[in-house]
């Protein structure tokens, strides 16, 4: 039997850059009426919208507010949350996904959202005791745009952020480059 590659040989290729080596990242000045991901704070931070917020599920809408908060961060497309009051609570099931902790913000649990006879697995996520200054987040549930039908920020239908693990709310009133597209591992 021929000797296994080294790690170094079978891997160079798929190496992660590192923080040292990857390119930085060039903001895209925003146009009149858009933010740049580049100008949310790090640490995140939690703000009121006026906006009119959303979800869809099998052509039935689970959550409509006017009362959301959203999750704003450095290169990030925000994450809203709404109250639970303006959610399909029947909508709302509790899923086998196990939680994950956020150091900023706390414990989620996810929920699966289950609408006439079709499950959405672990498309919703809360903090039942968040953390700090992200207690606003408590009594909110937050939806991950690739794992329901449409979300949607005052009409217009959201694009969920690249990489699919962060559920950023992406529209054109934003402007990245965004974490999650490719290149962007090391940032």
């Amino acid at each position: 039997m021929a000797p296994r590659p080294s790690r170094r040989a079978r891997g160079a290729s798929r190496a992660r850059p590192s923080a040292a080596t990857a390119p930085r990242p060039r903001r895209i000045p925003p146009a009149f009426g858009q933010e740049s991901v580049w100008d949310y704070p790090r640490p995140p931070a939690v703000e009121a919208t006026e906006a009119h917020v959303e979800v869809w599920v099998d052509g039935r809408k689970i959550a409509d507010s006017y009362r959301a908060v959203r999750v704003v961060e450095t290169a990030h497309a925000p994450v809203y949350y709404l109250p639970l009051e303006d959610c399909d609570a029947d909508c709302l099931v509790p899923s086998k996904q196990r939680a994950r902790t956020c150091p900023f913000k706390g414990r989620a649990t996810f929920l699966d959202l289950s609408v006439a006879g079709h499950t959405c697995e672990a498309a919703a996520w809360r903090y039942l005791r968040p953390k700090g200054h992200f207690d606003a987040l408590a009594d909110h549930v937050a939806f991950h745009p690739a794992r329901v039908e449409r979300c949607v920020v005052d009409g217009e239908v959201v694009r969920p952020q690249a990489g699919g693990a962060v559920a950023g709310w992406v529209t054109d009133a934003l402007v990245g480059p965004f974490k999650g597209e490719p290149g962007s591992e090391a940032w």
